[in-house]
């Protein structure tokens, strides 16, 4: 009897508790919305997976020398595994659609207002007594709003890697729902007139231009912001590979297996961090909320930038493409064509709606760094 006793004590049923059961669920959830609804299947399919991994009781496998957070270790303490993805992200941009219409980098530039909006609330939250969080905590949260989830998951590490957890998981779980978060916000804040606006062709973009626009953007960004330097320099030496024409297997090989790879191991690690005494914390209500908020006012300020250079310019913009500032590449801009179809059929907004999804990509890395600068 005593050794059946020690049997059961022994098993993951008996050590289960309420908290590790609810995030097993939680971990099963993110595999269905994967699966099932084909959200962000790439990362959430191994961070529903880690996550599951890491609530398993009776094994440390998220802790101390387990293998979710050897990966951790590896890659998300040193910033490796972000900055890994951002160079695979620039390789696979095309630069081509903002250079041909630079006026969308405001658009970017726009849409970013909702990081500091919610740094804003989250310090607010604080003022208040609502919820507790320092300055890094409140930047490092405010980042969501730029639908970028490796500069997300960069700046947490950075800032709050205590949060990164729910950080990640709402920044990847909003750039999911960008199909069903934008277009309602989009079409609130535009008239019927104006998601009828078509746009004229975009001119052909040299190749020279392509292959030194990177190479002068690092320029500036390093010499304005140094600690966006690491995230824009990485995004910016996948895009010169891929533009320069004379190193297509490096440029292959970061657009496929090497992102690939690393998409798997930062996956696992952020479900690392998904464990229940970490994640079942009123602190993440306070995330996913603000997070959400952040994204609902980039996609709106984005929009009415747009509607704003419109009066101040004859060649007009149609505002839905503001809302692909968010960044989440190339979700948003799929989703600015969608909405602009439906009011004119005759209306391809997909390529014009690249140059501020690209410039929001920028933007949020430039965010980044000066989130880094000021809060770390």
């Amino acid at each position: 009897m005593g050794q059946l006793t020690t049997l059961w004590h022994s098993t993951g049923v008996y050590q289960l508790s309420l908290g590790q059961f609810f995030m097993l669920c939680i971990g099963m959830l993110l595999l269905y919305l994967a699966i099932a609804k084909k959200f962000e299947p790439l990362l959430l399919i191994p961070i529903g997976f880690g996550g599951i991994l890491s609530n398993i009781p009776g094994v440390d496998i998220a802790v101390g020398q387990g293998v979710l957070h050897q990966f951790y270790a590896m890659g998300i303490e040193t910033g490796i595994f972000p900055l890994v993805i951002f160079m695979g992200v620039g390789a696979l941009t095309d630069f081509g659609p903002l250079l041909a219409n630079p006026k969308t980098l405001f658009l970017g530039a726009a849409a970013q207002f909702g990081i500091f909006a919610t740094l804003l609330g989250a310090v607010a939250l604080t003022r208040t007594g609502v919820l507790e969080f320092t300055l890094s905590e409140a930047a490092a949260i405010g980042i969501i709003g730029g639908a970028d989830g490796p500069t997300a998951i960069y700046v947490a590490g950075q800032l709050a890697p205590h949060l990164l957890g729910a950080i990640a998981v709402a920044a990847y779980s909003y750039m999911a729902l960008v199909p069903l978060i934008q277009p309602p916000i989009m079409r609130l804040l535009t008239t019927e007139k104006e998601r009828q606006i078509e746009m004229v062709q975009l001119r052909e973009v040299s190749q020279r231009e392509k292959i030194f626009f990177p190479i002068v953007l690092l320029s500036l960004v390093a010499l304005t912001v140094p600690s966006a330097a690491p995230l824009l320099g990485m995004f910016c030496f996948g895009n010169l590979m891929r533009e320069s024409g004379v190193v297509d297997r490096l440029s292959e090989t970061t657009q496929n297996a090497l992102i690939n790879i690393t998409t798997i191991f930062l996956g696992l690690s952020v479900g690392s961090k998904l464990r229940a005494d970490q994640f079942l914390v009123p602190e993440t209500l306070g995330i996913l909320v603000l997070g959400m908020l952040a994204f609902c006012i980039g996609t709106a300020t984005g929009v009415l930038m747009a509607k704003f250079m419109n009066l101040v310019s004859k060649q007009q913009i149609n505002p839905l493409i503001g809302a692909a500032g968010v960044s989440a590449v190339p979700m948003a801009a799929r989703v600015a064509n969608r909405v602009g179809l439906e009011s004119n059929p005759h209306n391809f907004l997909l390529m014009h709606a690249m140059g501020p999804n690209v410039a929001g990509v920028i933007g949020s890395a430039v965010a980044a760094g000066i989130l880094i600068m000021f809060a770390g």
